[in-house]
């Protein structure tokens, strides 16, 4: 167009050239402007994404052919970043839920950061939720000082902190720390001992009195229907032949059901009233013999085969009386669950490590079932008809009074019981 609007100017074509001139520049222009605004979105967009600001829409320019990746790019992490936004909303619901205080530090060069501080924390120690550690320091001393003082390093205590002007209340602290893409993170917990012992006291209260409860209906409703029973036969002017033995019946019932009760009441004290142990130094190869001698005759009539690789012979000081009894509970048990197995095994085997003795108790018995294998230790407990469900209740009971342990695993296939005694 421009040799065009000189070849008409020569031909003295003045105002013809000059339009044409004019339609040249104005398509320079708008040349420039379309350029300029092509380069200007790719720019924002590669400025949108370093700065991970995603709140332009883009669809707008589907047509820039040439940018069809770069925008693909974008909303893909746009997309990202909304996942991430999400995921940090859940996270944070879930941390505001627990009741347990936490907080979580982040470093910036020599000083820290509150990163996050959960709702329990804010409102039980009453902090407000400030994003300096020199605030947190000021509303927290103590916890803040021993943190310091293990340099923000990981650890396990107890500490008190005066809550809402009142006495000290123990804590348990607990922290980690973790470096995430070049981040240094440092967590914090914080659960008062006092509400934690409260918590597994009411667990242990409402499950024990789901056993009880479910024991005594178990005899008192059939007391009571016999009672009204009994009642309605007494009050017939005569009492044929027949009414006599459901009499004699009903009352050898109620008898038996008392006996039950009875037993029950005797059992629950046996838990609550167990003696202190007295100890002695017993070995370990003359408890074992000893407890497999009086379950020998069992073992025999059921075709139980023991297999007993205990080897150690070292001195425990423990009530030999209490201890043997534990090792025969835990033999019972072994008898029952191996009640529909064709070949049944028992295995012994003990090891001794750091100060303390660990007897293994094992059987291939059909084990415990999952759903119920945090119920086995408590009381009254029981999946068998004619059982009490003392047996491991006052297993562990006795074991613990003598500073140990007692704990239930199921591995390769075997059911074992763990007795850990101090050495």
């Amino acid at each position: 167009m421009s040799a065009m609007s000189i070849f008409l100017f020569e031909k003295e074509l003045i105002f013809t050239s000059t339009f044409v001139v004019f339609i040249v520049v104005l398509l320079v222009i708008e040349l420039y402007f379309h350029v300029k605004n092509v380069f200007s979105i790719y720019d924002r967009t590669i400025t949108s994404i370093l700065k991970n600001d995603f709140t332009a829409d883009y669809s707008t320019y589907s047509g820039y052919k040439n940018y069809v990746e770069l925008f693909h790019l974008y909303e893909s992490l746009k997309h990202k970043q909304k996942e991430e936004t999400s995921k940090d909303i859940v996270y944070r619901s879930i941390l505001n839920n627990i009741d347990s205080g936490i907080i979580i530090l982040q470093k910036e060069e020599t000083d820290w950061k509150i990163f996050l501080m959960n709702d329990y924390f804010s409102k039980h120690f009453q902090v407000p939720k400030v994003s300096k550690w020199k605030y947190l320091k000021n509303q927290l001393p103590s916890l803040c000082q021993i943190i310091e003082d293990h340099q923000f390093q990981e650890l396990k205590t107890s500490l008190e902190i005066r809550v809402n002007q009142q006495d000290n209340q123990t804590f348990a602290l607990q922290t980690s720390r973790s470096e995430i893409y070049n981040q240094d993170y440092f967590i914090v917990l914080l659960d008062s001992i006092q509400n934690v012992i409260e918590k597994k006291e009411k667990e242990a209260w409402i499950n024990l009195m789901k056993v009880i409860s479910h024991e005594l209906l178990n005899s008192i409703t059939p007391i009571r229907s016999l009672s009204q029973n009994l009642q309605d036969l007494v009050q017939q002017e005569t009492i044929s032949t027949e009414d006599l033995d459901d009499m004699k019946n009903s009352v050898a019932a109620m008898l038996r059901r008392s006996d039950h009760l009875q037993q029950f009441v005797e059992s629950y004290r046996k838990l609550a009233m167990l003696p202190s142990p007295k100890k002695e130094k017993i070995k370990l190869h003359d408890l074992i013999h000893n407890s497999l001698q009086l379950m020998a005759p069992l073992f025999k009539q059921e075709q139980i085969e023991v297999i007993n690789t205990i080897a150690l012979n070292h001195n425990l000081n423990i009530d030999f009386q209490q201890i043997e009894q534990v090792l025969i509970n835990l033999f019972t048990n072994c008898k029952y669950a191996l009640k529909e197995v064709s070949k049944k095994q028992i295995y012994l085997s003990a090891e001794a490590k750091e100060n303390r003795v660990f007897i293994y108790i094992s059987d291939n018995g059909n084990g415990v079932e999952k759903e119920i294998e945090n119920k086995i230790f408590l009381p009254f407990f029981t999946t068998r008809k004619e059982g009490a469900g003392i047996g491991l209740t006052l297993s562990k009971n006795i074991i613990e009074s003598h500073g140990g342990y007692l704990a239930y695993r199921k591995d390769n296939n075997k059911t074992t019981f763990v007795i850990c005694l101090v050495d």
